[in-house]
């Protein structure tokens, strides 16, 4: 019953965020992102391949669908939910062994926010960058290498790329802003709303500024196809500085100025089991 779940939870053996077991009651607080991956002396090897998996599926189907929108099988609304899909249901899947991140960015924010280590966020750039190499080499297996060229991130024909960097800036802006505050805030009800509202805003992003830039919105997400066929190209820094700068300002926003100082909403998840 409930009253079980309470005292597991405040003993650590269960996450409680998902209610999942754990090796070790240290490596978890009471938020489905923040200080639950904090453990340099704790993590763990499948943390490490959980993050790869997430890249690996976010630049495998993100590819494909792109394939099959120049084939016309789709267009740029599937291309976006292909996108969000993945995104949403593998946060769901892997946020209790890792949290979930899958981008750089995100680890760069809550880097910069305290809420993991320099260790953690080193073992996951190169833990997301691999898996999303892995996962382009496998979409181009599947539909051919020219798959992997075309579904890399570029400026647009006319678009000055300070624009396409802009546009990085702000749509990973969002993305982190709502990562921070349903799954880091420890205000926020709890962990379920979480993964439709990141997916959802991968979904918006890429409908509104995949036309600019490729709304990669992930460093991970060009990286991967660009190392293993699609070319870094003379405007790699728009993929790379733009979301990094995108993130760590929307982290840094909402961990200094939005939580500063607030205490848990009355009445939320957290809140009642810290009573």
């Amino acid at each position: 019953g409930q009253a079980r779940r309470e005292r597991q939870v405040r003993s650590g053996e269960v996450l409680p965020c998902v209610g999942s077991r754990l090796t070790s009651p240290k490596c978890c607080t009471r938020s489905l992102w923040g200080d639950s991956v904090v453990w340099n002396r704790t993590m763990k090897p499948k943390a490490l391949v959980a993050e790869f998996i997430g890249a690996f599926g976010l630049c495998f189907l993100g590819i494909l669908a792109i394939h099959h929108a120049g084939a016309g099988a789709t267009n740029l609304t599937g291309v976006a939910l292909a996108h969000g899909l993945i995104i949403a249901v593998l946060v769901a899947a892997f946020a209790a062994t890792s949290g979930a991140h899958f981008n750089p960015a995100v680890s760069a924010a809550l880097l910069a926010a305290k809420k993991i280590d320099g260790a953690t966020f080193v073992g996951y750039v190169f833990a997301q960058i691999a898996g999303a190499a892995a996962g382009a080499l496998a979409a181009g297996a599947i539909v051919g290498n020219a798959a992997i060229a075309a579904g890399t991130p570029a400026v647009a024909e006319g678009m000055a790329p300070t624009g396409a960097l802009i546009a990085e800036i702000i749509g990973t802006f969002f993305l982190v802003s709502v990562i921070f505050g349903v799954a880091v805030d420890k205000r926020s009800p709890g962990s379920a709303t979480a993964p439709p509202f990141i997916g959802l805003t991968i979904v918006a992003c890429i409908l509104g500024i995949g036309p600019v830039s490729g709304c990669a919105i992930n460093p991970a997400r060009f990286l991967g196809s660009a190392l293993v066929g699609g070319g870094m190209g003379p405007n790699m820094w728009v993929w790379v500085v733009g979301p990094l700068l995108g993130g760590i300002v929307a982290g840094l926003l909402y961990d200094q100025f939005f939580a500063k100082g607030e205490e848990a909403a009355t009445g939320a998840f957290w809140t009642d089991l810290s009573n």
